[in-house]
């Protein structure tokens, strides 16, 4: 694409012409206003439809931090939360039933991805409406076709410049299609 001075989409041959996106931060280190200012920003200001935040890292304060981000950005954007695998199996139930209230609707990595018989877990026992999201970190296809067979995520995700570029990204959709599971490009 780079050598044709063209856009990749237009030689992979595009479906649409716009695909949605979600604002991605709201970072444990930041202060509930600096949470509130981002998220509410991303939505008010930028247009998101969804917004994602970190936890994880002081889960005994993560529900209030999801409460204050659900202020931020209204009623009606999608919230979602990322632990990057930070908690225990139980710990991630229990938190999820309190996120629950603040309706978060993705819970990404609430354990680590390389525990796929603990997102199963956690992915048939969180309520209703809260999908599960991992695999920013996977590096191989094979890795991607383990994590779907073990039926432990609602979002696959995959990252281009982690994966195995472009081929790799395209393998790993038409895996996600037949597993009638959804993917999610993370970052690059």
């Amino acid at each position: 694409a780079k050598l044709l001075g063209r856009p990749l989409a237009r030689l992979l041959g595009r479906h649409r012409d716009a695909v949605p996106i979600y604002g991605s931060g709201g970072f444990t280190s930041y202060s509930d206003e600096e949470l509130a200012e981002q998220l509410g920003g991303w939505v008010h200001a930028d247009g998101c439809r969804w917004v994602k935040m970190k936890v994880g890292t002081e889960p005994e304060r993560d529900p209030q931090r999801v409460g204050v981000a659900r202020k931020a950005i209204g009623t009606a954007p999608g919230l979602f939360v990322d632990a990057n695998g930070a908690y225990v199996r139980q710990q991630a139930l229990r938190l999820a039933c309190e996120f629950a209230a603040d309706r978060v609707e993705w819970f990404e990595e609430p354990v680590s991805s390389d525990d796929l018989a603990g997102l199963r877990e956690i992915r048939a026992r969180i309520p209703a409406g809260m999908e599960v999201a991992a695999g920013e970190y996977a590096y191989t296809v094979d890795y991607v076709r383990h994590m779907l067979a073990a039926g432990a995520v609602d979002v696959q995700e995959a990252d281009v410049t982690r994966c195995g570029g472009i081929t790799a990204f395209l393998r790993i959709a038409a895996l996600c299609q037949a597993h009638h599971t959804d993917l999610s490009a993370h970052c690059a």
